[in-house]
């Protein structure tokens, strides 16, 4: 009795999926799949056939190419007895699998395997679709298998596996057709996108953004300054403009409004601490006719006058504790009254604020409301003093001689010498500092070259270092954001020193001291009431309602005080 033969299905599965699955190209792997199917199953000589989608000429129905074999993958033609042509093309058309026990039988001499030697052969063919459930086939795989031996009972379970590695085989051609089809269409996007760009005509550069108007500098710190106004001017956002007396917390104001989309609508600036409590309310709210002694018509406010426009408040650190709360109503709920008035009115108002006081200390002590704090300090801005950019200094100084020049009909020059000695003062004063200076100095100059020995530092007259000198942590001339730098302070219990250099880097013409420089006066507050007065008017520039402000009293009583005390007003 002949001997059964064997078979390994399961593995024969296996080792076809981690030959297919670890494959980049299925269809290349094929040949192993297929030694692997008549190693284990005693399927001979199979073959993968592929359908030609390629086009051409008109041909037979389904047309199909000779793909892989069992002694490797090629392209090869369907006449070449790989598999049974007409089988072939019956399997393709219908999609069903086909075995034959008996091909001689069955099929016919055409379908005995290329170069038998005996006709005792089966044969299976089966569909290899484009995806699972789909009518459409891709492709046949086909083997025989010799019954010299007998076998017919593992005809059966051969097209079973056969079919498991169809299975597989379509998911492997399914990927790679897929990644194909996606890597075609990227070449194609950049080959598309690469023609574009060659034939796009180049455009004209970019123009760099327009200079803010009056704002003259280079440095990174007013560069960095410029780019923030660039980036909050057109919302609506509040701003606080910070920085010390003299920076140009104005023109940066001024640039915001510009640069927003209210350009074409009124700016409108106040200066709160020229002003006092009574006649800050008349200014920004307006008020009616009668509401006070001396109000014969009813007047706008400074906030009505600004509808649909900017408002910049100057000096928001010097006003009262009683305008806080009424000035945080309107910026709440943007919502208002004049002075004397019952009927409410609403505005709408973009509002800028600056001011060179330290709010954070302010709202510490209780001088400054909280709330208020942080409904203008949204967006805060701070601008770099002189010192932080003396890189700018030429320049300014340069623009500065040149104003002069044309109001006075002028035609004087700043050397090199004074330049270099102007790039290395301190400037409490800032920019408005440095503008006095060339303005004094040309207009004290007899020649067309202004040297560095005509300046006032080079001849003992400059204000800077005395400035620095007074400079306290209580009572400072400069005063706000400058308070909190490490100043240089004479010490009244001790022997007063000599007031520092406003040059960083001291030399023959700036660094010594003056002769007649007075010492310093003790750091105390006065005692007598006539003293504190002075004291007060003089921090406050002689502005009466400022000093009234750091007395706690109004400014008619500062009036009352001045005359009691024969105290007259100094004017500027």
């Amino acid at each position: 009795m002949p001997m059964r033969p064997e078979c390994f299905p399961l593995d024969t599965v296996c080792e076809a999926a981690k030959i297919l699955t670890g494959a980049s190209d299925p269809v290349a792997a094929m040949p192993s799949v297929l030694n692997v199917l008549s190693s284990f199953m005693g399927l001979e000589t199979g073959a993968l056939a592929l359908l030609d989608d390629s086009g051409g000429k008109a041909g037979p129905i389904n047309p199909f190419l000779i793909a892989a074999t069992t002694k490797g993958s090629a392209t090869l033609p369907a006449t070449t007895g790989a598999l049974p042509v007409e089988v072939t093309r019956t399997v393709f058309r219908t999609g069903v699998t086909l075995v034959s026990r008996d091909v001689t039988a069955d099929i016919g001499p055409a379908g005995l395997p290329k170069g038998a030697s005996h006709d005792r052969y089966a044969f299976i063919a089966v569909p290899i679709r484009e995806q699972v459930h789909s009518p459409y086939v891709i492709g046949v795989l086909g083997a025989w298998r010799d019954l010299t031996d007998g076998g017919w009972e593992l005809l059966d379970e051969a097209q079973r596996v056969m079919t498991m590695i169809a299975s597989i085989l379509e998911q492997s051609i399914k990927f790679r057709r897929l990644v194909a089809r996606d890597r075609e269409r990227l070449m194609e996007e950049a080959r598309l996108a690469l023609r574009k760009a060659n034939e796009k005509d180049v455009g004209p550069v970019p123009a760099p953004p327009q200079p803010i108007e009056g704002v003259i500098g280079d440095s990174p710190a007013i560069k960095a300054v410029i780019a923030q106004i660039r980036k909050v001017a057109p919302t609506n956002t509040p701003v606080l403009l910070r920085g010390e007396s003299g920076t140009g917390k104005e023109l940066f104001a001024r640039a915001v409004h510009a640069l927003s989309d209210r350009k074409d609508k009124p700016f409108v600036k106040v200066n709160c601490a020229a002003l006092s409590q009574s006649l800050l309310e008349s200014e920004l709210f307006g008020h009616e006719k009668g509401s006070f002694t001396g109000a014969v018509s009813q007047k706008k406010g400074r906030f009505e006058l600004a509808d649909k426009g900017t408002l910049f408040l100057d000096e928001i650190g010097e006003i009262g504790p009683e305008f806080q709360a009424k000035l945080l109503r309107i910026l709440q709920e943007g919502e208002y009254e004049r002075v004397g008035g019952t009927r409410t009115l609403k505005v709408d108002v973009r509002l800028v604020t600056a001011t060179n006081r330290d709010l954070e200390a302010a709202v510490a002590r209780g001088d400054f409301r909280a709330d208020l704090y942080f409904r203008i300090c949204v967006v805060p801005i701070v601008l770099p003093p002189l010192r932080e950019r003396l890189e700018d200094v030429p320049v300014l100084a340069q623009t500065f001689l040149t104003r002069f020049n044309a109001e006075n009909g002028m035609d004087k020059r700043l050397t090199p010498e004074a330049l270099n000695l102007l790039t290395r003062c301190q400037f409490p004063g800032n920019v408005r500092e440095l503008e006095n200076c060339i303005s004094r100095v040309a207009a004290l100059s007899s020649g067309a070259e202004i040297d560095a020995q005509e300046l006032a530092c080079s001849q003992g007259n400059c204000l800077s270092a005395d400035l620095w000198r007074m400079q306290t942590g209580e009572h400072s001339p400069i005063g706000g954001l400058a308070a909190r730098m490490p100043l240089p302070v004479i010490d009244s219990s001790r022997d007063p020193r000599p007031a520092p250099s406003p040059c960083p880097h001291p030399s023959p013409v700036c660094s010594a001291p003056a002769p007649s420089a007075p010492p310093a006066e003790p750091a105390v507050p006065p005692q007598d009431d006539r003293a504190r007065l002075l004291d007060a008017m003089e921090r406050a520039g002689w502005v009466q309602a400022k000093a009234a402000r750091l007395l706690g009293l109004t400014p008619r009583q500062i009036g009352y005080a001045l005359k009691k005390h024969g105290i007259e007003v100094r004017k500027f």
